[in-house]
């Protein structure tokens, strides 16, 4: 059930619900979407049948699988920090999605990709130093600077993953220097800011992630 701690995580932090589980949208077998073998393990799939979106997750299986027997919410690893990643992208989109909609709100593809690159870094801070007691100061790095793409992105997509991750780099170093790598953390404040980010809407997450 590690999809639905990850959702309940994001709810907490964000004290932002959506009411609704990832485990009752989800599909992890690519042959039941028609997936090309190289396609990424992580897709959240939105469709429009009159009535309003309809959403499924895919998250496949492989990465489910080592999850089970490597929980990042036990313990952050080398061994499981690329797969936190897939996964918690798909339930990032996910949750913010629902919550969204809940709200009668707009969301772009841009704001949706940013927010998930903040999720990831933020929700992994957090339990790096429950975990370890003290901030990872190697995490920016690993999840922002070693970043790769897929190569088979059209140039539209592949700019808007280039630019959310850019803006959330940004973003998040900014908080980590403002908040938690000072001598007295001020961790009601970093968590006071994250929830105002999550409730703007596209253009005043860029605004807020462009600021020095």
């Amino acid at each position: 059930m590690v999809l639905r701690h990850m959702q309940s995580l994001l709810a907490q932090l964000y004290d932002a619900p959506s009411g609704y589980d990832i485990y009752d949208y989800l599909t992890t077998d690519r042959r039941h979407l028609n997936l090309p073998p190289h396609c990424t393990d992580e897709q959240v799939l939105i469709a429009d049948d009159g009535e309003g979106p309809r959403l499924g997750v895919f998250i496949d299986q492989a990465v489910l699988a080592r999850l089970a027997h490597r929980d990042p919410l036990s313990r952050i690893t080398d061994e499981n920090l690329a797969d936190y990643c897939t996964a918690f992208e798909g339930v990032s989109h996910f949750q913010y999605l629902t919550w969204r909609i809940a709200h009668n709100l707009p969301v772009s593809l841009l704001e949706l990709e940013l927010q998930a690159e903040v999720d990831k870094y933020v929700a992994a801070v957090l339990l790096l130093m429950r975990q370890d007691g003290r901030h990872p100061v190697d995490l920016h790095r690993r999840l922002f600077d070693r970043v790769g793409f897929a190569a088979e992105l059209d140039e539209e997509t592949l700019h808007r993953y280039r630019l959310a991750n850019r803006h959330a780099a940004r973003y998040c170093r900014k908080l980590d220097e403002r908040y938690l790598r000072v001598r007295r953390q001020r961790m009601d404040a970093w968590m006071a800011e994250l929830r105002r980010f999550y409730r703007y809407g596209h253009a005043e997450k860029v605004r807020r992630a462009g600021e020095h």
